[in-house]
């Protein structure tokens, strides 16, 4: 896994992962308050775990996921007003 440069979010930090696989990338961006996560990791682990957890999809790059906006999220990430079609830039203001 590739821990790629942190993600500047007003005075805090995102860390960003970027994992090659053989076909995709798996890709991470993690808060203090949670996670945004590519296809590849389950939305319905999270919820039942009680995680804050937005998925996106179709992206490749940690650029890509920075541009695309919230493809679903559980339960505690819409308590945080999380929302599908939610800007991906506006959710790691709220999960930095």
């Amino acid at each position: 896994m590739i821990k790629c440069p942190k993600i500047k979010i007003g005075g805090k930090y995102i860390e960003a992962f970027l994992l090659s696989l053989q076909s995709k990338n798996l890709i991470l961006l993690r808060g203090s308050r949670g996670y945004v996560m590519c296809g590849y990791l389950n939305l319905k682990a999270a919820e039942k775990f009680k995680d804050v957890a937005i998925k996106i999809t179709g992206i490749s790059t940690i650029e890509e996921a920075l541009k695309t906006s919230v493809h679903s999220c559980t339960s505690s990430a819409r308590k945080l007003d999380i929302f599908k079609g939610q800007p991906i830039k506006e959710v790691l203001k709220i999960i930095v």
